[in-house]
């Protein structure tokens, strides 16, 4: 009885950690696929993964930062103009002044997008 509920409580164990290493491997890649400006394998990366931007968007950071204010800090300009392209507008317009800081191509695409 014992050896059962021990491998029981070692399985659900393993199950729980799982999903959040699954999780973090997937924003470690997405984050070196902005700061490496690779917009090509971002897309195919979320692609396959059946992810969206648009749903990543708020959960994921990189160094502190989030996806559009990290791409502008990286002079990531493709997968910085496909991330405004992909998120909401109002997601946007809350980053311009960050996003200005570092990359003024960046700010007139996200102002673009904004009106």
């Amino acid at each position: 009885m014992k050896k059962t509920l021990l491998l029981a409580s070692l399985i659900a164990a393993s199950v729980t950690f799982a999903p959040v290493t699954k999780a973090d491997n997937i924003s470690l890649r997405i984050c070196e696929y902005v700061a490496a400006n690779d917009k090509n394998r971002l897309r195919s990366f979320m692609k396959q993964n059946k992810l969206k931007i648009r749903t990543l968007f708020n959960s994921i950071e990189c160094n502190g930062q989030n996806l559009l204010v990290f791409a502008a800090s990286n002079s990531a300009l493709e997968t910085g103009e496909f991330i405004i392209g992909k998120v909401p507008s109002k997601e946007v317009a809350k980053y311009i002044a960050d996003i200005g800081k570092y990359s003024k191509h960046l700010e007139e695409e996200a102002k673009k997008r904004i009106n």
